[in-house]
């Protein structure tokens, strides 16, 4: 354990790790394969009902006049981040296969994730009730954004869905559980409010579900035999150059526009993360078969390069903070 928090690795990348060994080695095939689709579907749906019962109306108005700032992360997940990712991607095409260098370019289309922007904001120092209304809003719009944004990004590469067609299935699948579930809040939001530490587990479970079968239709279709080892390290590479060029352009923009500290950290955590939890749902309705699982191999690997960057970072900034605090004592 001690050396897990030296390296920063939490135990849930560990069972996403374990995940993609067991579909590598004992893969779901035939019959059972379509059951297990069917059923990840479901998880799918009442995982998304859960967020929305989550999500209160307080939480919303409290940060929804900030709008600079909504704006200003927006922006930073759904303009800047595939602007960089168009960029690097002549070079991605090189050096990762077909599959890998389209997941990064999904990756960089993804909303922002909402609980753990939300942590490191807080641990930060920074403003936190704007972080909830910002990362909540950038999941909702990524239900729209990220099919049209990988449309004019890839096009029709790696068997991805139509555009509108990925749109509607979105809608259907992720949207209406979501909003059924807000709208149900009144009645059922104390008792998910009261069970949210047992509940995160329902997050963790989907995403394992559909990381298993993902894998498993990958695997048998020859993923590994198709996938260098040399270009899983070259995503690791991207992943790192990604998230370090995002940070550093967000601080700097953050500066240039004049907002505070606590408004600052917001922008940065927010509008520099991508989504595991929504980005692997969102790719089982919107690409097909065994390239599946190479295009959320990047999604898997960014998760992990995000957390401990901004552990580091959100440290950094709730020490200078304190200093801040000491000096004006």
């Amino acid at each position: 354990m001690n050396l897990l928090k030296r390296l920063r690795i939490d135990p849930f990348t560990l069972t996403l790790l374990g995940t993609v060994l067991l579909a590598s080695l004992l893969p779901v095939r035939g019959p059972a394969a379509a059951w297990m689709d069917m059923v990840t579907d479901i998880a799918i749906a009442a995982l998304f009902f859960l967020h929305g019962a989550r999500l209160s109306r307080q939480s919303i108005l409290a940060g929804a006049t900030h709008w600079r700032l909504h704006l200003t992360i927006l922006c930073c997940t759904f303009v800047l981040f595939p602007l960089l990712g168009m960029a690097v991607h002549p070079v991605a095409e090189r050096l990762l296969t077909p599959g890998l260098a389209l997941g990064l370019l999904f990756l960089c289309a993804l909303p922002s994730t909402v609980q753990s922007s939300i942590a490191f904001t807080s641990m930060a120092g920074g403003n936190v009730p704007a972080a909830v209304v910002s990362a909540s809003a950038s999941s909702l719009l990524g239900v729209f954004l990220t099919p049209m944004i990988m449309a004019l990004m890839a096009g029709t590469q790696g068997q991805m869905a139509d555009p509108v067609a990925a749109m509607g299935k979105i809608l259907l699948q992720l949207l209406v559980p979501f909003l059924a579930g807000h709208l149900l809040r009144p009645l059922i939001g104390g008792w998910v409010d009261r069970h949210r530490p047992v509940l995160k587990y329902t997050d963790q479970g989907t995403i394992l579900l559909v990381v298993y079968t993902a894998f498993s239709a990958a695997v048998v279709e020859g993923l590994w035999h198709k996938t260098p080892v040399l270009a899983l390290l070259g995503v690791v590479v991207f992943a790192a150059v990604l998230l370090g060029m995002v940070m550093g352009l967000i601080t700097l923009l953050a500066r240039r526009l004049g907002f505070g500290r606590a408004d600052e950290i917001a922008i940065v955590f927010c509008g520099s993360k991508k989504s595991l939890a929504t980005g692997v749902p969102m790719a089982k309705v919107m690409f097909a078969g065994g390239a599946l699982g190479a295009i959320v191999l990047p999604v898997m690997i960014f998760h992990q390069v995000q957390l401990i960057t901004c552990a580091v970072v959100a440290q950094r900034y709730a020490r200078a903070g304190g200093r801040a605090v000491a000096a004006t004592e």
